[in-house]
């Protein structure tokens, strides 16, 4: 069964019922105080965290004074442009005594489903994380339509997770674990403590959520595992109101564990390696020798430029004779490649009349 201590890089999903109280519409200031220890705690063993937190509609409706049943999309969308400052200003005030820097990132499907955007998004992330600080994701509701939107945190925790590579996904429910049946109606439903494989029989069992608060169901919460355990992300629900929720995780609190299918890393490469190239890098001995030390593609060892594509489309990397060496992910568009192809990464600004990142592809988005 994995834990917390295996996991050198961790998503969290926080739903709206356990940061806001149902009956007042305001924050449980004790419980996040209670996360953020958690969080400290994490990040003391040199764990990168991210947070992906519910609760801006819940907390801007109380202010704006909408009733708590469903909204229409603009009065969703108004109460999520007043409660996200709120969000974001308490896990702010809450993890500063610990000097955690914290950032809002607010992204929407359509970031994840272009590829562009989602490396723009992985790029962000991975800087955050680089400088030590917690993002705090949530959707964007205030742009968010219908055909653009996650509609649960759920699956946007699965994404953020698969985007960032990370070891652990923590579900924070309101449930101590996937159960065969719905425990609240099924008294004779049954917790299972790890699931290897998400078959159809484990799928028919999902039941809805509780919560008057939540949007996503046991039904999401499966999506959620199916897409993160295929990326190489164990993925773990438990009952998350108790204070302290990680540390009596890693404690032994009931819950279910996802197993992952493979690294996070493996994953990622056999997505990149399967994917159809768009054009091709031709690149020097020099630079062929410095990938299969694991280094990136620098524009400097660039010789050649066949295709027409955008940034973030697969290109097939060719070696001094031909040959066919991997592929990986571009950083620029054909038309930039071409222009920087040779080029020191000193150059780069001058040669495109903008700062540009130093790796044509990265060692991250490649696969040999």
């Amino acid at each position: 069964m994995a834990t917390l201590n295996d996991a050198r890089r961790i998503v969290v999903k926080i739903g709206s019922a356990l940061l806001v109280d149902r009956k007042t519409g305001q924050l449980k200031r004790e419980w996040l105080q209670s996360l953020a220890d958690d969080v400290a705690w994490l990040k003391s063993l040199s764990k990168d965290v991210i947070l992906v937190s519910s609760g801006s509609i819940a907390l801007g409706r109380e202010v704006l004074g909408l009733p708590r049943a469903d909204l229409p999309l603009e009065q969703s969308q108004a109460a999520a442009a007043v409660g996200q400052i709120r969000l974001a200003r308490a896990y702010e005030e809450a993890l500063d005594p610990y000097e955690i820097t914290t950032a809002q990132v607010l992204v929407t499907l359509e970031d994840s489903e272009n590829r562009r955007r989602y490396l723009n998004s992985r790029a962000t992330l991975e800087t955050l994380l680089g400088l030590g600080a917690v993002p705090i994701v949530n959707e964007n509701d205030t742009i968010a339509t219908d055909e653009i939107r996650y509609g649960d945190n759920d699956r946007l925790a699965a994404q953020v997770a698969v985007t960032v590579g990370a070891d652990a996904l923590i579900l924070l429910s309101d449930v101590d674990g996937f159960y065969t049946g719905n425990p609240t109606l099924d008294p004779e439903a049954r917790k299972f403590d790890v699931v290897e494989t998400i078959t159809p029989e484990i799928e028919a069992m999902a039941g809805d959520g509780v919560s008057g608060l939540s949007k996503g169901g046991m039904i999401t919460k499966l999506l959620a595992a199916k897409m993160a355990t295929a990326a190489g992300c164990s993925m773990v629900i438990t009952e998350g109101s108790t204070l302290n929720p990680l540390k009596a995780l890693e404690d032994g609190a009931s819950c279910t564990w996802f197993t992952a299918q493979d690294d996070p890393q493996v994953a990622r490469k056999r997505w990149i390696a399967a994917m159809k190239p768009r054009g091709e890098i031709k690149v020097d001995a020099g630079a062929a020798q410095a990938l299969q030390k694991g280094k990136s593609l620098l524009p400097a060892g660039v010789t050649d430029v066949e295709g027409d594509f955008g940034r973030g489309e697969p290109l097939a990397i060719l070696g001094p004779t031909g040959h066919k060496l991997g592929q990986g992910l571009s950083r620029y568009t054909a038309s930039e490649a071409q222009a920087i192809k040779g080029r020191h990464t000193r150059e780069i600004e001058a040669t495109l009349g903008y700062p540009g990142r130093a790796a044509l592809i990265h060692r991250d988005d490649m696969a040999l």
